[in-house]
């Protein structure tokens, strides 16, 4: 059973007073330190809202009235729909749902377990792998389709993920003129702009920042048109602690929120009301070679953290967790994986990617890695979820049938009740020795991949009308058959 949506935000790691106190440096960091941009158009529109503008040095000092004016107009509540409404999103308050994402380059084939390049098919395949996995809620195209020329990427990538999954798809565009193809795609399968407007099936993330306070202009592009089309976007800004943030945790939090309150005041002063997500996504730098680190605990602490300032502000958050630097799904991938995931699932984070499937610092990914996460989003949902208390379960009456020395096991009490107490785990393995052994004696990684196998041989996604996908084909030049 699916339990996309419980509520988090049992673990609190900032106090309210830590949290006002990072609020507060970052208002200043913006008001003192600003933010840079070559681009005149991006300049203007701050500086006509009345921010502190220094055409010729690109600088730009956003007043706090601009900050607070801008986090009143984001829209606290968005709902990012699937195809199917049953996979809707609602992200609200501490509502909290686990998805895939990264950019990949790289695949461990399914069949021989070898190392290769990343092709579109892989993004078909996935989604539908995905399709079919209660527990990862979302879908964001995990892999760069390197058979792909670039000015065809965007309009694959999207429609193979929408033919083959009926989940909500979110992906990034290269460009304004593929992110509007993108977008008319989107509109033809749901009926129009209005249509898309009221039940968005895509959404995008940008990395317009580039840490620290600078933005990627031809990105920030990108990002406004989207929100011009009122197609939700992911506000996502990346530093790294000790390399493009200050190496302490609590100078990089104030660091990102900085970056993320610019990037809601721009979005809102080019459409007031815009769907917006907070996308604070710091991580930490390997500080003997300066490398990303993806399964550092620090980064789960980091966006624990960050979820309280999304929540402070009444943001939706895009948060990551559920990564690894293991270069194979081992043990190493489970327990960096699983503590990530539980640390950012408690805090309330609502939109989490890259939580399935990613491998070696997100520029790899495994099929059967996203049936091992499958199960452990379960288990952190299963957590999630917590101990319902009233008088049905507390179980007082068949305590007193049962009585002293008695069995619970055969009572209705315990039929009725045991599928929703209990996560039922699909991959892992919960028998004796000898049963385990007769079986083959595999590992999870070997059951999992047979899992996987079987998924994509026989699951059928819920298909786009056949006169839809025809008049999107006829439509969209590069589009390949996905």
């Amino acid at each position: 059973m699916q339990l996309g949506g419980l509520r988090g935000g049992q673990y609190q790691i900032l106090s309210q007073k830590e949290v006002q106190r990072i609020h507060n440096a970052s208002l200043q960091i913006l008001k003192r330190t600003g933010i840079k941009s070559r681009r005149q158009e991006i300049l203007q529109i701050f500086s006509d809202a009345g921010a502190e503008v220094d055409f010729e040095q690109g600088r730009v000092r956003i007043p706090s009235s601009l900050v607070e004016d801008a986090i009143n107009k984001a829209p606290s509540k968005i709902i990012l729909c699937g195809r199917d409404e049953k996979n809707d999103l609602v992200l609200e308050d501490k509502k909290v749902y686990f998805g895939t994402g990264g950019a990949a380059l790289n695949v461990l084939d399914l069949e021989t377990g070898k190392l290769r390049r990343a092709l579109l098919q892989d993004i078909a395949n996935i989604a539908r792998l995905v399709d079919a996995l209660d527990n990862i809620h979302f879908f964001i195209r995990p892999v760069v389709a390197q058979d792909i020329p670039q000015e065809f990427l965007d309009v694959n990538k999207y429609y193979a993920a929408l033919s083959n999954t009926s989940k909500h798809v979110m992906g990034s565009a290269y460009s304004v003129k593929s992110a509007l193809k993108v977008i008319g795609m989107a509109e033809k399968i749901v009926g129009g702009k209005e249509a898309l407007q009221e039940r968005p099936i895509i959404s995008f993330i940008t990395s317009w920042m580039k840490s620290p306070l600078l933005l990627d202009d031809f990105t920030t592009s990108v990002l406004m048109r989207i929100t011009e089309e009122r197609v939700p976007v992911a506000l996502s800004s990346a530093p790294m602690a000790g390399s493009t943030s200050p190496v302490t945790l609590a100078g990089t939090l104030a660091l990102v929120n900085a970056e993320q309150l610019s990037g809601i005041v721009l979005t809102q002063l080019v459409s007031p009301g815009a769907p917006v997500l907070y996308g604070a996504i710091p991580s930490v730098a390997d500080m003997s070679n300066m490398s990303f680190l993806c399964g550092a605990v620090e980064l789960g602490v980091l966006n624990t953290a960050a979820a309280q300032l999304a929540h402070y502000y009444d943001i939706p958050f895009y948060a990551w967790a559920g990564l690894t630097d293991s270069k194979i799904s081992d043990i190493q991938a489970g327990y960096e994986k699983a503590t990530g995931a539980l640390l950012v699932g408690l805090a309330g984070a609502n939109y989490i990617l890259n939580a399935a499937g990613m491998l070696e610092s997100t520029i790899t990914v495994a099929y059967e890695q996203y049936l091992i996460d499958n199960e452990i989003i379960g288990m952190v949902m299963r957590a999630l979820k917590g101990i319902e208390v009233n008088e049905d379960t507390l179980a007082l009456e068949v305590i007193d049938k049962v009585g002293p020395g008695g069995n619970f096991l055969a009572e209705s009490h315990t039929i009725s009740h045991m599928r929703s107490e209990f996560f039922f785990p699909k991959v892992s393995d919960r028998s004796n020795r000898e049963k385990w052994l007769a079986e083959g004696g595999k590992d999870a990684r070997q059951r999992a991949r047979e899992i996987a196998i079987n998924i994509l041989a026989t699951h059928k996604p819920l298909a786009i009308p056949c006169e839809v996908d025809k008049q999107i084909r006829s439509l969209v030049k590069g589009l390949r058959q996905g």
